[in-house]
């Protein structure tokens, strides 16, 4: 079990601190909770605003290993594919397309969110796509070599985002309801 911090840096929001193995540094979360949405955001990592995290490699100075949040694997709805267009030691900036993932909802392109050198899409997904569900903001999808947007965003930044997306999701349903209703 994990124990709570009583004065968030975000109001309504609660930062949890969950330990895991003794000898491992803590794993410092933050809950997050608005509407039907839970997660545990890791305070560590960057993210985008596209739903992407990044951590760095501590044995590999300068690499990131880059994944989806838990909001943008709800969207995509049970994973079945993803591909990489992009290859080991290719040069990738902000922006390009790396490869897509295909969700039951949703196909979608993976985008880059870092400036270099693409190394490697995870060899652990090989296999299948089932470990992203189980532990969203550790497994990564790629790996890649060089310098993050400098538009990603700490956790906080992050949450901001959630909140908005999560806001205009509510009003777009709130909306679609009450033009049900009167018609």
């Amino acid at each position: 079990m994990g124990s709570y911090a009583e004065n968030s840096p975000v109001p309504g929001v609660r930062v949890r601190y969950r330990p895991r193995a003794l000898k491992q540094p803590v794993n410092e979360t933050l809950f997050y909770k608005r509407a039907t949405f839970v997660a545990h955001l890791p305070v560590g990592h960057r993210y985008t605003a596209s739903h992407t995290w990044m951590r760095s490699v501590a044995e590999s100075p300068g690499n990131w290993r880059v994944g989806l949040t838990k909001f943008a694997l709800r969207m995509l709805g049970e994973l079945v594919e993803a591909r990489f267009e992009a290859v080991p030691g290719q040069a990738v900036r902000v922006g390009d397309v790396v490869g897509n993932i295909e969700g039951f909802k949703a196909l979608s392109d993976l985008f880059c969110v870092v400036d270099g050198t693409f190394q490697r899409g995870n060899p652990d997904l090989d296999a299948g796509l089932e470990p992203l569900s189980r532990d969203v903001h550790h497994v990564w999808l790629y790996e890649i070599t060089g310098t993050p947007d400098l538009r990603s965003l700490d956790v906080h930044g992050y949450v901001g985002v959630l909140d908005a997306t999560i806001d205009r999701m509510l009003e777009r349903q709130k909306a679609a309801e009450d033009h049900e209703s009167s018609e």
